[in-house]
């Protein structure tokens, strides 16, 4: 392990002014995508789909701190025969992987997941360097209700999980990304979500730091503290964010360089408010930034509509400014509107 190496690597990935891009959606995930768009998914259309977004060499220079991939996309080169990674590298952003194998149902706790992808971890993050990888990714899901769920069985074996990943990661000098997701769905209060995501975050630490991880080389990647879709009662960005920092102080160690948030189904707008919520509230110890996926994809991707790639790239050139500024407690609603 290389710790000055992960400390560095660690450090541009939560650059102020600019955050990640998560373009690592499975095959099937990005699927339904475009058949939101009628457009057929194929590896080459797979690969146009994410050029275009990695060429918009403004945003990406100016807003993307690194890039997280899928397998597949690592592997791919752009049409003029460059590797994606080292497309990705040139804007100055860092390219990473997702290495997870996805949630499946977890033995004896009905409707709740654990993820699964330790087994050739190790010698898949050696292939993985080698491709261009500076760090990667693992999800864990946390189902929530407002009564029994999550059981704190799943949490510990989620976060043990977590953990293992972390550790093999730094072994083979790749900086973890570690992402325990607290999901959004549900008619849970934000006062449930809080008391959740404070347990899961608490029980992360404990595992990540028995495993020996080197925590000045990891970035964490949670939810924000948000009330269930279905709740009747939705928060405004000031309680999301008071509620969201209040638990991060309170189970984050000082250590962990930044905050990548995700947006877990937030709209648009919402995950950048929050974010400058809390950027907005200052004196903490960590960079709070952005991992967005469809935060930072969905307007791109109808506005590109499979051939436009002018106006796909002012798609996510605008929400990459936003997310931007919200990282710096910039962001104003009116900017939107200018638009």
């Amino acid at each position: 392990m290389n710790k000055d190496q992960l400390a560095d690597i660690a450090k541009k990935m939560v650059t102020p002014g600019k955050g990640i891009l998560a373009a690592d959606e499975s095959t099937g995930t990005i699927k339904k995508r475009f058949d939101g768009i009628n457009l057929e998914s194929t590896e080459e259309s797979r690969r146009d789909w994410r050029e275009m977004l990695f060429r918009a060499d403004d945003a990406m220079s100016e807003y993307i701190s690194g890039v997280i991939l899928y397998d597949e996309t690592l592997r791919q080169k752009a049409k003029d025969g460059a590797p994606l990674a080292e497309v990705i590298s040139a804007t100055g952003a860092v390219p990473g992987i997702k290495v997870d194998m996805g949630a499946k149902d977890m033995a004896g706790f009905k409707g709740e997941k654990i993820t699964e992808g330790l087994d050739g971890l190790r010698d898949r993050l050696n292939e993985y360097y080698e491709l261009g990888a500076r760090f990667a990714k693992w999800r864990a899901v946390i189902e929530i209700d407002s009564d029994a769920r999550p059981h704190q069985a799943v949490i510990q074996a989620n976060c043990h999980a977590l953990a293992r990943y972390a550790a093999l990661c730094q072994e083979a000098n790749i900086v973890p990304i570690v992402e325990p997701e607290v999901l959004m769905d549900g008619d849970h209060t934000i006062e449930r979500c809080h008391a959740v995501t404070g347990r899961v975050l608490r029980r992360l630490y404990e595992e990540l730091f028995m495993a020996r991880v080197f925590l000045e080389g990891t970035v964490l990647k949670p939810n924000m503290v948000v009330p269930g879709a279905k709740c009747a009662d939705q928060a405004s960005a000031s309680e999301v964010a008071e509620r969201t920092v209040n638990t991060l102080k309170r189970t984050v160690p000082a250590a962990v360089p930044g905050i990548a948030f995700l947006s877990g189904g937030q709209s648009d707008e919402q995950a950048t408010a929050h974010l400058d919520a809390m950027n907005r509230i200052g004196g903490l110890p960590w960079k709070l930034t952005f991992s967005y996926g469809r935060a930072l994809q969905a307007a791109p991707l109808k506005a590109w509509n499979g051939s436009n790639v002018e106006a796909g790239q002012a798609a996510f050139r605008h929400r990459a400014k936003m997310n931007g500024l919200a990282s710096l407690g910039q962001w104003e609603k009116g900017f939107e509107r200018a638009a």
